[in-house]
């Protein structure tokens, strides 16, 4: 729920164009805010008058909040432009280069960082096209025969992106679907066209005509959908990898009409944390936030073997039903027992339909399954792909859809 923010109220006598600047900051920040919405705030902000700081809060939000997960980005934009005290803390906190885990160092509310991009966006500066040097000689900048920006980013690698690439690779990652083709189960359905005959169909429409069959219904088979689970490695050598999956799972738990049954989720390092319920949430700022905060081995060792074992003895009949596909995102640099993790390994393999491995370590032109680690897993998967740029997370759709893809295994294996 929204918190009342006490501050000063706003010296400046235009409070109406005040008023359509806080819209469009809060339609930056990703709130859903059309001009009737900002009208009907200026109309209700005249009638409720201007005497009360907590009549203004209550009224704009009333206008401006439809729902649940808009709460907090609401209070945090107020807070930013209404003049704030604190406003110069939170612009620098925004605008620090280093990037941290999905649990930052620095305790912040969800949404603080969406809101103060929404209001530094009209004064960031701008790089001219046309720049003039010391020297005065004018260098012009053309784009002629050469890639979009959009276009690098997409297999330019997680680790080697700056703060604003990593900022944009987050807004790819969201438009990012992993559709999945249905199941065929034996239940079947009512269709005019099915080639199956419906024989109970049948003898109930005949005792409704006095027994006299008078055609044959048919039904095809009824579609069932496979769960998704997803294994994410989240140990130091993962860390930067494993933040971007979690936005691209995040987009693909909240995606509607994906054909998933259901998304779980799970992180592992030295222990294993469901983070599925917090994937839910629709706010992706504050369903990290929560991962971050219930995984508290973040950026720590690795121990694949106990954690495979965890999840195979504690949740693998719960989540692992109904023919569910498994993402296994690690590196595969474990220093436990070979013989226990391949193991763990093989139960897990033989309990999913598919079982898919995205190593970022793949994207080094000789890499080879030196590590006993690696060596130990490698035979229990069906499919063995990159998984350190959004290109190589777009290519998962087909992995998914295509039943004979193997990725890189085939070429792997012939090097054990």
């Amino acid at each position: 729920m929204a918190e009342y923010i006490p501050l000063e109220l706003p010296d400046n006598p235009r409070l109406a164009q005040n008023i359509i600047h806080f819209a469009r900051a809060l339609r930056r920040a990703g709130l859903p805010i059309g001009p009737g919405r900002v009208i009907d705030a200026i109309r209700a902000v005249e009638a409720a008058g201007f005497t009360e700081r907590m009549d203004f809060f209550w009224t704009l939000h009333a206008c401006f909040v439809n729902r649940p997960e808009h709460r907090v980005i609401f209070a945090q934009v107020f807070r930013l432009y209404w003049r704030d005290p604190r406003y110069l803390e939170h612009m620098m906190s925004f605008m620090l280069p280093a990037i941290r885990g999905v649990q930052e160092e620095k305790s912040a509310a969800s949404g603080e960082k969406r809101a103060a991009q929404a209001l530094l966006d009209d004064h960031l500066p701008e790089v001219p096209e046309n720049e003039q040097s010391e020297e005065g000689t004018e260098i012009e900048i053309t784009s002629t025969l050469t890639m979009s920006a959009e276009e690098k980013l997409r297999t330019l690698d997680f680790e080697q992106m700056s703060t604003a690439e990593v900022a944009e690779a987050k807004r790819m990652l969201a438009r990012l679907k992993l559709p999945v083709k249905p199941i065929p189960s034996r239940r079947g359905k009512a269709s005019v066209l099915g080639k199956q005959a419906d024989y109970r169909r049948t003898l109930m429409k005949s005792m409704r005509q006095g027994g006299e069959i008078r055609s044959i219904a048919r039904k095809t088979p009824r579609p069932r959908w496979p769960n998704l689970v997803v294994l994410c490695d989240i140990s130091g050598s993962m860390s930067q990898y494993s933040r971007m999956v979690l936005h691209f799972l995040h987009a693909v738990a909240n995606e509607k009409g994906a054909g998933w049954a259901k998304v779980h989720a799970f992180t592992f390092g030295t222990r294993l944390t469901n983070i599925t319920r917090h994937l839910a949430t629709r706010d992706v700022d504050a369903a990290l936030k929560a991962a971050g905060a219930e995984a508290q081995d973040w950026e720590g060792g690795t121990r694949i073997g106990q954690c495979l074992h965890a999840f195979n003895r504690d949740w693998s009949r719960r989540v692992m039903g109904q023919g569910a596909v498994v993402l296994l995102i690690t590196d595969g640099l474990d220093r436990d027992d070979a013989g226990a993790l391949e193991k763990e390994m093989e139960r897990l393999h033989l309990s999913s339909r598919r079982l898919i491995w995205l190593n970022p370590l793949l994207r080094w032109d000789g890499f080879a399954p030196k590590a006993t680690g690696i060596r130990a897993m490698l035979p229990h998967v069906d499919s063995f792909r990159a998984g350190h740029s959004i290109q190589s997370l777009e290519e998962l759709a087909s992995a998914i859809s295509r039943p004979d893809d193997l990725g890189e295994k085939a070429r792997l294996t012939a090097l054990l």
